[in-house]
């Protein structure tokens, strides 16, 4: 990617997908602990679900009008803040509001990071630009996936929630540097 733009988002993006790629096959067990049946990890799901369905509706309205930039960093800044707290729930209406949160972040993240993909691409490059955008950040998730996994059984689940929190931040740090560029 030549782009100075495009560079960055990748090198924020990239730090936004290590953070949850650590934390969310974790995040699955750490539901399962807390809820007691299917049917409360169903509709904690749902939950998320419907809230970034929702969320997609609004964002779509506001990010022509305060820029899509900063609805990125805002949503690596509040997936940090989610990390932190993460470990310290302990009753399922915690989860289920942690979920509408995490869902509502989630949706943030999609339509923002698709509007700044198309408004710095064009013409024939933007599929290759796409392509190799989405490459480097899946490597990205799976290193992260991988790396989680030893970790958990090297260190806690609860300092991959903290590792993937800064991870966050960082991620809301490098995305401010494409605000102001």
């Amino acid at each position: 990617m030549k782009h100075k733009p495009l560079k960055w988002l990748l090198y924020s993006q990239s730090s936004a997908i290590l953070g949850s790629s650590l934390v969310f096959p974790f995040y699955l067990l750490f539901i399962k602990d807390i809820g007691a049946s299917y049917g409360q990890f169903g509709l904690s799901y749902g939950l998320f679900t419907l809230s970034s369905a929702f969320v997609h509706l609004l964002i779509g309205k506001y990010t022509g009008k305060m820029g899509s930039m900063i609805f990125l960093a805002l949503y690596s800044f509040g997936m940090s803040l989610a990390f932190l707290l993460l470990p310290v729930l302990t009753a399922l209406w915690q989860v289920y509001t942690m979920q509408i949160f995490l869902g509502a972040l989630g949706a943030v993240q999609k339509t923002s990071e698709k509007i700044v993909i198309a408004d710095l691409t064009s013409g024939y490059e933007r599929g290759q630009v796409i392509g190799h955008y989405h490459f480097w950040t899946t490597i990205f998730s799976a290193f992260a996936i991988i790396t989680g996994g030893y970790l958990a059984d090297l260190l806690t689940v609860d300092v991959i929630f903290y590792i993937g929190a800064v991870s966050m931040f960082a991620s809301s740090l490098l995305t401010m540097k494409l605000v102001n560029t």
